[in-house]
C-alpha cells in the first residue's frame, strides 16, 4: 500500500496524468481528491462537452473537448501522459438503448485506452464492476467483462481493473433502479458494507493510491480490496 511518503516521492517525479469520464459521480470524486493530494504536475480532463470544472481546481488541471465518435481525430489531447484513468460508464436508459451502451462503455474506454497506449501512456487505471464476466447472458456484465479482457491484450506497463459493489454517492439524480437496489441492499450494507457496497470517495482514493504505486502488471482490484487500499 502506498504511503505518504511514497506519494510524495511519486509527485516529485513530475507525472502527468489524463481523466476521462470526470463529469460522472466517481470521475467528479476523483479530479477532487487529485486536486487535494496534487500527485501530478498536469492533468488533463478529456470531455465532449466544456464545463466550468477547472476554475476550482489548480494550474495544473485543464480540459481538452473530443469527439469521441471521431477520437482518432483528438489523439494529441493524450500526449504526454503517463498514466490514464477511466471512469467512462453509462445505462441502456440514459445512452438510448443497447447500442448506446455497447458505444459508451465499450468502444469509447477501448478507443480511449488504444490512443493513450500509442501516444506513451504506461499506467491505466480502469473502474468496471462487480460481477463484470465476458460469459454472461447479460449486458451490463458481459460488457464490463469484454473490456476487461481487451485492456490486458493491450498490455500496459501496469493495468488497475477496479470492480466496485454498488456505488455509494451523492447524485443529484439517483436513477430509479438505484433507488431501488439501495432500498434492498441496506441491511447487507449496514452488515457487511465493504463487501457490497463502497463510496465513490473511497474508490478515487484508492484509484490515486494504486496510480502511485502499482502492484503488477495487471491487478483486479474488489470491493474489499478497494476499501484496503483506500485506508
Amino acid at each position: 500500500m502506498a504511503t505518504e511518503e511514497d506519494l510524495e516521492a511519486f509527485q516529485k517525479e513530475g507525472h502527468v496524468a489524463f481523466v476521462v469520464g470526470y463529469t460522472g459521480e466517481t470521475g467528479k470524486e476523483l479530479v477532487k481528491a487529485l486536486s487535494l493530494t496534487k500527485p501530478f504536475a498536469r492533468v488533463v480532463l478529456i470531455g465532449r462537452r466544456k464545463t466550468n470544472v477547472t476554475e476550482n481546481l489548480g494550474p495544473e488541471f485543464e480540459e481538452k473537448i473530443v469527439d469521441f465518435d471521431r477520437l482518432d481525430d483528438h489523439k494529441e489531447a493524450f500526449s504526454g501522459c503517463d498514466v490514464g484513468f477511466n471512469c467512462l460508464g453509462t445505462t441502456r436508459a440514459k445512452s438510448g438503448g443497447k447500442e448506446g451502451f455497447i458505444r459508451v462503455d465499450h468502444d469509447y474506454v477501448m478507443n480511449s485506452a488504444e490512443l493513450a497506449k500509442s501516444s506513451g501512456c504506461k499506467r491505466f487505471l480502469h473502474v468496471s464492476s462487480q460481477g463484470s464476466n465476458k460469459n454472461s447472458c447479460l449486458l451490463y456484465p458481459q460488457t464490463k467483462g469484454r473490456v476487461e479482457e481487451e485492456l490486458q491484450e493491450l498490455q500496459f506497463d501496469h493495468l488497475s481493473i477496479f470492480r466496485p459493489g454498488f456505488l455509494l454517492c451523492d447524485r443529484q439524480e439517483r436513477r430509479v433502479g438505484e433507488r431501488i437496489a439501495l432500498c434492498l441492499l441496506s441491511p447487507c450494507i449496514c452488515c457487511c458494507g465493504k463487501y457490497s457496497a463502497v463510496s465513490t470517495e473511497t474508490l478515487a482514493a484508492a484509484m490515486i493510491r494504486r496510480a502511485c504505486q502499482p502492484n503488477g502488471k495487471v491487478e483486479i482490484i474488489d470491493n474489499p480490496t478497494i476499501h484496503y487500499i483506500a485506508s
